[in-house]
C-alpha cells in the first residue's frame, strides 16, 4: 500500500552534512514529516550504507525516506521512493521498477514540467527554486509567482524547494504548495528542534485557514 505522505515539513540532507557521523544525530533530532536522502558525491556504496543508516531512523520514527536521483538505492534499502530530477530517469520506469506502491517525485520548475509529471504518474513534485540558495547555485529562481502558476496548472501535491527558511515558509505554503523542502534551514540551525517545531505551527496555522 502506497504511504499517505504528509509533504508540510520535508528535510532534504546535502553532501556538507556528511563529512562526519553527526548527521545522524541531526537527523534524529529534526521530528520531520518527510526525509529526502540526497548525497550527489558519494560513491555508489557509501551511498548505499548511508541510506542504511538513514533509512533505520527513519523507521524507528515512522518517516517516510525518499532517495534523490537514484531508484536502485531506493530499492536496495526498501524507501518508500525516489526523488527525480529532470535528467533523470522517466517516472515510469522508476516506477517499473520500485512497483505501484512507491512514492515518485520530480522535479519541476514550470507549469509545463509540473504537467508532463502528472502524466507519468509522479506522486508529488519539488518546485523551484523558489528563492536562491546556496545548496544548488545552477538554477534558476521561479519565486512564489512560480508556485501559483503551478498550484494552478496541477492536481498533484507539491513542495517549494530553494531557499527556504523560517522567515519565508509561510509565503511558500500561501502560494498553494502544501510543503516545503528544507535543507540549512533546519539542518544549520542552533536548535533543530525549536525551528521544526515553529514550522509546524505555521503549517497548521496554514491547514486550518486552507479549511
Amino acid at each position: 500500500m502506497k504511504p499517505v505522505i504528509d509533504y508540510s515539513i520535508y528535510l532534504v540532507t546535502d553532501t556538507v552534512y556528511f563529512k562526519d557521523d553527526s548527521i545522524y544525530n541531526k537527523l534524529e533530532a529534526a521530528g520531520v514529516t518527510l526525509l529526502q536522502y540526497r548525497d550527489k558525491s558519494a560513491e555508489t556504496r557509501i551511498l548505499y550504507e548511508r541510506a542504511l543508516k538513514v533509512k533505520a531512523l527513519c523507521d524507528k520514527y515512522r518517516v517516510p525516506l525518499i532517495i534523490n536521483d537514484r531508484a536502485d538505492i531506493a530499492f536496495a534499502v526498501q524507501a518508500a521512493g525516489v526523488h527525480l530530477g529532470q535528467g533523470d530517469l522517466p517516472p515510469l520506469i522508476a516506477r517499473r521498477m520500485l512497483g505501484s506502491d512507491a512514492v515518485i517525485g520530480v522535479s519541476a520548475h514550470n507549469a509545463d514540467e509540473a504537467l508532463k509529471a502528472e502524466a507519468d504518474t509522479a506522486d508529488y513534485l519539488g518546485c523551484g527554486a523558489v528563492y536562491a540558495t546556496a545548496t544548488k547555485k545552477d538554477t534558476s529562481v521561479i519565486g512564489t509567482e512560480g508556485l501559483t502558476k503551478i498550484s494552478a496548472a496541477t492536481k498533484l501535491p507539491f513542495v517549494g524547494i530553494g531557499g527556504i527558511t523560517l522567515e519565508n515558509y509561510k509565503a511558500v505554503l500561501q502560494a498553494g504548495a502544501d510543503g516545503a523542502a528544507i535543507v540549512s534551514a533546519i539542518l544549520g540551525a542552533d536548535d533543530i528542534c525549536q525551528t521544526v517545531r515553529q514550522l509546524k505551527n505555521m503549517a497548521l496555522e496554514a491547514k486550518s485557514v486552507k479549511i
